[in-house]
């Protein structure tokens, strides 16, 4: 179903509850002026509505969290299900079947999938979470405390992330806490569309990133190389086909170890169960969360069993990386349920479909202020640029404010801030595709010099 706005975006009572809660939140947490934002009361599929009573059609999926679509029945039923018998239980020392449950399905559908027989698990509540335990790890199992990353990165927001490697508006304010182990080297992209024969710009890219990559190894104490696929916030930067096995092959070479950050792209959200099967590469450690419980906090740092043995040693009554939520009832429950449909063979074709169709709609913009379609799958963004081909951070910011007075839920990306971010749920229809098209196509008409 197409939007449908009845009243002003933001309407009154978002106003109001705006105005409520800036005198009583962290005026750094949402951001707020007189056209953002509305406030959500309930969702369902593609659909939000707000306490407004508009009806928007999200293409954030909720960071990423709702890929089977808001409230999915089946995912839905499991919560209330195990919502009447345990809500809370105590993960590391009296856990649930559920635990149990839902470690032995990440790992069949991980490393026994992949070959590389049973995995092990340590289940957190945020993407950042798993990342952190995956760098524990990777200093556990090797001694070396280095890490290498890539420039414009995201992991999250912890200090553990930070420290190894983040975007600078990120780290700046907090440099004067932060540990000095991370080495970020420059992110490559794609230039033939993941197509083989590879352009030579890619090949020189990967050429120059081996390079640098031995060389960090040689000089430094390096335990892990932590990658995302596709940068996401970055500006959903696709790399050339040959960087995550060319990471792989130096790991392999080095001792190192392959970090894969799947937070965002896993999941069937590129058109893969996870990402870095498209380019045949198995990591080492898997970290996982966004869309894991389909809406409640969960997160997972994943591994051979050979791994986290060698890594971790057995609990003696204290772990030394736990948390109070660990394997929360519902959240396990709500996982259990959304694997299932995640692992439906139709599902990542399904995916690969509408992000086909997408990319088609949004390529019939041909106007100069639409730049390139990035992405893969159902992560995709679109580049908003000046008339002389710049960046163009204040019309993509505008057009996020002005996509919401048409009904739609939209987020910028990229460190410039001019990527349009298109994170949709997989069940997004043609009809509510085309009609974000045409916004698009109506709003970047309408800059200046624009031809229109």
């Amino acid at each position: 179903m197409l939007p449908d706005i009845q009243t002003a975006i933001p309407g009154p009572r978002s106003l109001d509850l705006a105005a409520r809660l800036s005198q009583h939140e962290c005026r750094n947490v949402t951001f707020m002026n007189s056209e953002f934002p509305v406030f959500w009361q309930r969702a369902s599929g593609t659909n939000v509505w707000d306490v407004d009573g508009n009806r928007l059609l999200d293409f954030t999926s909720a960071f990423g969290v709702s890929g089977l679509g808001h409230s999915p029945p089946t995912v839905l039923s499991a919560l209330k299900n195990q919502a009447d018998q345990l809500i809370h239980g105590m993960g590391d020392v009296h856990p649930t079947e559920l635990k149990v449950r839902l470690c032995e399905k990440i790992s069949q559908i991980t490393f026994e999938r992949w070959g590389q027989g049973p995995a092990k698990v340590i289940l957190g509540n945020t993407g950042f979470e798993s990342i952190e335990a995956a760098l524990k790890t990777s200093l556990l199992a090797s001694g070396k405390p280095s890490v290498i990353t890539f420039e414009n990165a995201y992991h999250g927001l912890g200090y553990g992330t930070l420290a190894a490697g983040a975007m600078h508006r990120f780290s700046a304010p907090f440099v004067a806490q932060l540990s000095d182990f991370g080495h970020p080297l420059p992110f490559p992209q794609c230039f033939c569309e993941q197509k083989l024969p590879c352009n030579p710009d890619c090949l020189e890219q990967l050429t120059t990133l081996e390079t640098a990559l031995r060389k960090k190894i040689e000089q430094n104490p390096i335990g892990a190389i932590l990658v995302e696929p596709i940068q996401g916030r970055g500006g959903k930067v696709v790399p050339p086909p040959g960087f995550l096995p060319l990471l792989r092959q130096i790991c392999d070479d080095t001792g190192s170890l392959l970090i894969a950050d799947e937070i965002l792209t896993g999941l069937n959200r590129c058109g893969s169960l996870f990402a870095c099967e498209a380019n045949q590469t198995v990591p080492d450690l898997i970290c996982l969360g966004k869309s894991l419980a389909s809406g409640l906090p969960l997160s997972a740092c994943v591994g051979t069993a050979e791994l986290m043995d060698r890594a971790w040693p057995p609990s003696d009554g204290e772990a030394i990386h736990t948390t109070t939520h660990l394997g929360n009832p519902p959240a396990c429950a709500m996982a259990l349920a959304a694997l299932d449909l995640h692992s439906k063979s139709d599902l990542a074709k399904h995916v690969q479909q509408r992000g086909s169709l997408f990319t088609k709609l949004l390529e019939k913009i041909d106007l100069p202020s639409r730049g390139r379609i990035l992405g893969r799958g159902l992560l995709l963004g679109v580049e908003i640029l000046t008339p002389n081909g710049q960046p163009d951070r204040a019309a993509t910011s505008g057009f996020v404010v002005h996509s919401l007075k048409k009904g739609l839920i939209t987020l910028s990306a990229s460190p410039a801030g001019n990527v349009l971010s298109l994170v949709p749920p997989f069940n997004i229809n043609e009809d509510e595709l085309r009609y974000f098209a045409d916004c698009l196509q109506e709003y970047l008409t309408s800059l200046p010099g624009s031809i229109s």
